[in-house]
């Protein structure tokens, strides 16, 4: 567990020390809002073996920090903290995480889920699944790319 916004591990994650650390000795938190992503054991249509995430060490953590300084313009948010692992991974694994602390509800959800927007389309992050036809590289889906277009933020990542 780290203090630090960001972090990109191989290893797992556990929320509850997480939130702990990202509340503690902030008085005012009223709210927290988190979103763990897990593995799935299918997608469009296969069935998933496994998945291996990689990144480019220091381009990413740049590019999640900067993310969350666009938050904080955003919205009246406390604190941000993000987590994506990469390396091999299995279905039900947690895979990242996002929690936001505010003084009230509504600023931790719409923070949450622009983040987590965000994340989707403009991470630095390459998916390659296993499945029975073989492995194959994730691709980003037009509907990411409409999610990230309600906060003004174009993507085209979606072929």
């Amino acid at each position: 567990m780290s203090t630090a916004r960001v972090s990109i591990q191989t290893e797992d994650f556990d929320l509850q020390q997480e939130v702990a650390a990202l509340r503690a000795g902030d008085a005012g938190v009223g709210a927290v809002c988190c979103f763990i992503g897990t593995v799935r054991d299918r997608n469009d249509g296969s069935a998933v073996a496994s998945m291996e995430l990689e990144h480019y060490p220091g381009m990413t953590e740049k590019a999640i920090e900067a993310m969350i300084d666009e938050a904080r313009k955003r919205f009246d948010i406390l604190g941000a903290r993000v987590i994506h692992r990469v390396g091999l991974l299995q279905p039900q694994d947690q895979i990242m995480m996002v929690a936001v602390t505010s003084a009230h509800r509504g600023q931790s959800f719409l923070a949450c889920e622009f983040l987590m927007d965000y994340l989707k389309t403009q991470a630095p992050f390459w998916k390659k699944e296993e499945t029975p036809e073989g492995a194959r590289w994730v691709d980003a889906r037009a509907t990411d790319d409409e999610a990230i277009a309600r906060w003004g933020i174009a993507s085209g990542n979606a072929a």
